[in-house]
C-alpha cells in the first residue's frame, strides 16, 4: 500500500461551494494542514462550465435562471456539466510522489481505470475512455478532469447515479459537433446511469464503497474515512466570498471575448476543442488575443501566460512565438498538444484582413 489517504464527505452542496471546498482542499493540502484525500461530495441542481469557457456559449443563461439553476466556474478544464443531486463527485488530492504520477495523461489512465474497476464492483462493465469519460458498452457513466498544481494532483469525477436527460439538454448548449464524433443523434443515447443499468438507484453508500475498492485496488492506497478540518470549512467560505462564489469569476469568460475582434477560429480534435478570438493593427501586430475552449492542460495558468506572450508580437511570426513558449514552459495537456493551440491560431490569423497572414 502506498499510504492512507484520508476519505470525507462534504454532502449536497451547491455547485460555487463545492468549488470553493475544493479549491481550499488543494491549498490546506499544499500547506501540509491536512493529508492526501479523497472527497466525496454532491450537488444541489448547478450548471458548471469548463475554467477555459465561455460562459453564455456553453449555458443557456435564461433558461437556468428561470429554473432556479445555479451557474459556475469549475477550476479545472474540460466542458460543462449539469449535475443535481442524482451524481455522486469524487475527487483525490495528493502528493505527486504518492503514486508516482508525473504525466498528466498517465495519472487520467491509472485513476479513470481504477475508478472504472471499482464502479463494476456493482455489476457492470465499466471501461476508461480517453481522454476523460468512464464508459459502460459505450455510453457514458462519469467524466473526470484534472489538474497539476505545483506537486500535487488535483483529479476528480463524476458518476451517474440517475439523469434527467431533458432537464441537462435544457441547461447546455451543445455543438452538434459534439455528438457528431461518436456518431449518435442525442445526448440521451450517449449517457446511462446506474439506475438504468440496474435495474434501481443504488445506494449511495454503496457507491462510494465501490470507488474505493477500486482505488485501493489498482492504485495502492489505504482508504481511512477521517473528519473535514474546521479550518477547510473556514478557508472555503473565504474562498467563496472572496473569490469564486462572485459572479466576476463565474462571468471572468463570456462574450463578447473581445470587442470588436477582428477574426476568430475554431480547432475540434479528439481530445478537445481550442477557440482563438484575436483583434491586430494595420502593423501586423497582435494587439489582443483570447484562447478558450473545451480542452484540459496543466497548469492552467500557461493559457493565459501564452495570451500575453502573443499580445503586441508579429502576426507573421505568432507560429514561432507559440513554438518559444512551450519550449520555455512546461505544460501537460490531456488530448491536445501545443501544435494543436498553435494551429487554432495560425487558422484565427488567417481569416484577418486587417493584419499581416502567417
Amino acid at each position: 500500500m502506498v499510504g492512507k489517504f484520508r476519505v470525507i464527505d462534504t454532502g449536497i452542496r451547491t455547485g460555487r461551494a463545492n468549488i470553493a471546498f475544493d479549491q481550499a482542499l488543494i491549498e490546506a493540502r499544499a500547506a501540509d494542514l491536512v493529508p492526501d484525500t479523497i472527497r466525496f461530495l454532491r450537488f444541489r441542481p448547478a450548471v458548471l462550465v469548463g475554467r477555459h469557457q465561455i460562459l453564455s456559449h456553453e449555458i443557456d443563461l435564461a433558461h437556468c435562471r428561470a429554473e432556479g439553476i445555479e451557474v459556475g466556474r469549475r477550476i479545472t478544464g474540460g466542458g460543462a456539466l449539469y449535475l443535481d443531486e442524482g451524481q455522486v463527485g469524487w475527487e483525490l488530492v495528493f502528493r505527486r510522489a504518492s503514486l508516482g504520477l508525473f504525466d498528466l495523461e498517465a495519472a487520467a489512465r491509472r485513476i479513470c481505470q481504477a475508478a472504472a474497476a471499482g464502479l463494476s464492483r456493482l455489476g457492470i462493465d465499466c471501461a476508461y475512455r480517453p481522454r476523460n469519460d468512464i464508459e459502460v458498452d459505450g455510453r457514458k457513466l462519469g467524466g473526470t478532469g484534472g489538474f497539476f498544481d505545483g506537486d500535487l494532483l488535483f483529479y476528480q469525477g463524476t458518476v451517474l447515479i440517475e439523469l434527467d436527460p431533458a432537464r441537462m439538454l435544457a441547461a447546455l448548449r451543445l455543438p452538434a459537433a459534439k455528438l457528431a464524433k461518436r456518431a449518435i443523434a442525442s445526448v440521451a443515447e450517449r449517457i446511462v446511469s446506474l439506475r438504468e443499468l440496474l435495474g434501481s438507484a443504488p445506494e449511495i453508500a454503496a457507491v462510494q464503497a465501490a470507488l474505493l475498492a477500486g482505488f485501493a485496488d489498482h492504485l495502492g492506497l489505504a482508504p481511512a474515512w477521517g473528519a473535514i478540518d474546521a479550518a477547510e470549512e473556514a478557508r472555503a467560505r473565504r474562498l467563496y466570498e472572496e473569490e469564486i462564489g462572485a459572479e466576476a469569476f463565474v462571468t471572468s469568460l463570456d462574450a463578447p471575448t473581445i470587442r470588436g475582434s477582428d477574426a476568430s477560429a475554431v480547432l475540434t480534435r479528439p481530445g478537445g476543442s481550442v477557440r482563438v478570438d484575436l483583434r491586430g493593427d494595420a502593423a501586423g501586430f497582435i494587439t489582443d488575443v483570447l484562447i478558450t475552449g473545451d480542452f484540459l492542460v496543466t497548469p492552467p495558468r500557461v493559457i493565459r501566460d501564452l495570451e500575453a506572450a502573443l499580445r503586441g508580437s508579429e502576426a507573421a511570426a505568432a507560429g514561432a512565438t507559440i513554438d518559444r513558449f512551450f519550449a520555455a514552459h512546461t505544460a501537460h495537456f490531456l488530448g491536445l498538444a501545443p501544435a494543436d493551440l498553435r494551429a487554432a491560431v495560425v487558422a484565427a490569423l488567417s481569416q484577418s484582413l486587417k493584419i499581416n497572414r502567417t
